[in-house]
């Protein structure tokens, strides 16, 4: 088995959004069972190494009406879930999930705020503008995070600190040395 990529995903109600991340893939394959088993495999880098990926999905997918973009910087999969429910985890099984899969938190929203429209994403221009507006974060941005642009300290006044008098031991050195070298 080769080298596994990264792997970003999300969901909704009826999908799951599954990114691979390899830029400048070669030979990128991907298939897609009903079952709910995604596999992936391609070559990347300088020295075309092999990526493969396998995930066995927690339920079943509906293959016709998912859909998959191989770009130069990732693998976009829309997997149409059979069952529009949501799932508890992206694989299945009990076991621990890889480390190598991980939250799109980009695309990511709670179960009680899927309103069912999560800007339905643009595969054909591969138009990502839509995901910005994932709810929860104001309309400002990092704008809303108050206090942040003056190193986190916020209304705070400086502390005293600099009313005391503090000798560095550089300079305890010095003003020995200048004690030795007077003439008594």
């Amino acid at each position: 088995m080769g080298r596994h990529p990264e792997v970003k995903w999300a969901q909704r109600a009826d999908k799951i959004y599954i990114t691979v991340l390899l830029p400048d893939s070669k030979n990128a394959k991907v298939n897609l069972e009903p079952e709910g088993v995604l596999t992936f495999s391609a070559t990347a880098g300088a020295d075309n190494y092999l990526y493969e990926l396998k995930l066995d999905l927690h339920d079943k997918v509906n293959v016709e009406e998912s859909k998959i973009s191989i770009g130069v910087r990732s693998i976009f999969c829309i997997l149409e879930k059979a069952e529009k429910v949501w799932w508890k985890k992206l694989l299945r099984g009990d076991g621990k999930t890889p480390h190598y899969v991980k939250v799109d938190w980009d695309k990511w929203v709670d179960e009680d705020e899927d309103n069912g429209s999560p800007g339905d994403i643009d595969l054909g221009g591969m138009d990502f503008s839509s995901f910005g507006n994932m709810g929860g974060m104001g309309d400002g941005g990092m704008d809303d995070l108050g206090g942040m642009g003056d190193g986190g300290m916020g209304d705070y006044e400086d502390s005293d600190d600099e009313e005391q008098e503090v000798t560095k031991p550089a300079e305890q050195g010095t003003k020995k040395a200048e004690a030795d070298a007077k003439p008594e």
